[in-house]
């Protein structure tokens, strides 16, 4: 749906669009999650739970952003698991609005890339390859690269 939104409405635009309408998204899977499942769950497993829930109050905002810029685990189970969480609604709307960000921007730019019909009616078939679609399609393949290079090093390093 992002690479569609930057082929239909341009880069910056589509950006603004996808990013809020994504963290709306998920701020809603994450309080249907809490309001539906989360006391049931804590009243089952409360003592299993329970150093869960204090570590992911000291370092959740992390972790929850950790978990955005990986693409290893699904948005949605994300969502619907942290809102079994304490997490505050405010923090899990803020660090996943910086958290899906870069993906958003990878994912968008591709889009934003790709031309029109016209243009390919009116240039021909080379008008599909250009600068920036190969650039968008490169940092599509790089990214994921990336994020587990970063948080190899944040892992790695002293504390």
């Amino acid at each position: 749906m992002s690479m569609v939104c930057g082929w239909l409405f341009g880069f910056w635009r589509a950006t603004v669009v996808v990013s809020f309408a994504s963290t709306t998204g998920a701020t809603l899977a994450f309080l249907l999650s809490r309001y539906l499942f989360r006391e049931a769950l804590q009243q089952r497993f409360g003592p299993r739970l329970q150093k869960f829930n204090e570590a992911l109050h000291r370092e959740g905002a992390f972790y929850l952003f950790a978990l955005r810029l990986t693409p290893a685990v699904p948005y949605f189970a994300v969502n619907l698991g942290m809102g079994l969480t304490p997490m505050r609604t405010r923090t899990f709307w803020w660090v996943s609005q910086l958290g899906m960000l870069p993906a958003t921007l990878v994912f968008v730019g591709a889009g934003a890339a790709v031309p029109s019909l016209k243009d390919v009616i009116q240039r021909g078939p080379s008008a599909i390859v250009s600068p920036q679609l190969l650039v968008a399609l490169a940092c599509l393949g790089l990214f994921p690269l990336a994020v587990r290079r970063v948080m190899s090093w944040w892992r790695s390093r002293p504390v």
